[in-house]
């Protein structure tokens, strides 16, 4: 067998081992490979969009975010990450109690590529037990770190009765470059009924000081959603 053919068949099976691993890593930019994963990526036969904050509770930015939640009279849901939870378990407990959802993101920020399905589950379990004692809710939904699922994650997660949930807009609020008028330009870019959309209350694993430029898109995207008759609340279960 030639040099170049043992090369391509080395190629071949690289692939056909990462295609299953890796291939759910896609689904957050890619909308086709996220509809033929069993992934939520947006709710159906619903009036309204859900608004979700991931990374948090942050002594600053969630305060703000659930403060100008209130005043606009809607709800939201956040996907905790238990090691902040641990830090600020009130903060949680604030965020059901304002009527709110909490669901799961990590214990850790780690990307699921580079975790085993044991450590990822150990991590799941970690930050289940942290919000639902802080929170008093059970958790029922998961968000990956950095929207990523690899494909023994994913099974992962199902086998624990969690809906694996994504997204259909965001803000890209995480980066150094975002500001309020890009923030609110994202996320309400064609917003539909049924939209799930990603925002951050959070810097702990993003752009120092993000949360503060969320926080003034925040009311322009309440302001936006209403004009075009729509309102937030949080997932269903």
């Amino acid at each position: 067998m030639s040099a170049e053919r043992r090369l391509a068949g080395a190629g071949a099976l690289a692939l056909a081992v990462a295609v299953p691993h890796a291939g759910p890593a896609l689904a957050p930019i890619v909308p086709a490979v996220g509809r033929r994963l069993p992934v939520v990526l947006r709710e159906e036969e619903v009036e309204g969009v859900f608004l979700t904050f991931d990374d948090g509770p942050h002594p600053q930015g969630t305060p703000a975010v659930l403060e100008i939640l209130r005043e606009a009279g809607q709800t939201a849901t956040f996907f905790l990450a238990g090691e902040q939870v641990e830090q600020r378990p009130t903060l949680a407990a604030e965020i059901v109690a304002a009527g709110h959802r909490v669901e799961l993101h990590c214990h850790r920020h780690r990307n699921q590529l580079r975790l085993t399905p044991r450590a990822l589950l150990d991590d799941a379990e970690r930050g289940r037990a942290a919000i639902e004692e802080a929170s008093g809710q059970e958790i029922a939904d998961y968000r990956p770190p950095y929207g990523i699922f690899s494909g023994v994650g994913l099974a992962a997660i199902r086998s624990r009765g969690w809906r694996p949930v994504l997204w259909s807009q965001w803000g890209r609020d995480w980066t150094r470059r975002a500001t309020a008028a890009s923030i609110t330009r994202k996320a309400t870019d064609r917003v539909r009924p049924g939209d799930i959309v990603l925002l951050h209350d959070a810097d702990f694993y993003s752009a120092r000081n993000s949360w503060e430029r969320t926080v003034s898109a925040l009311p322009r995207i309440l302001e936006e959603l209403t004009t075009r008759g729509l309102k937030s609340s949080v997932l269903r279960r």
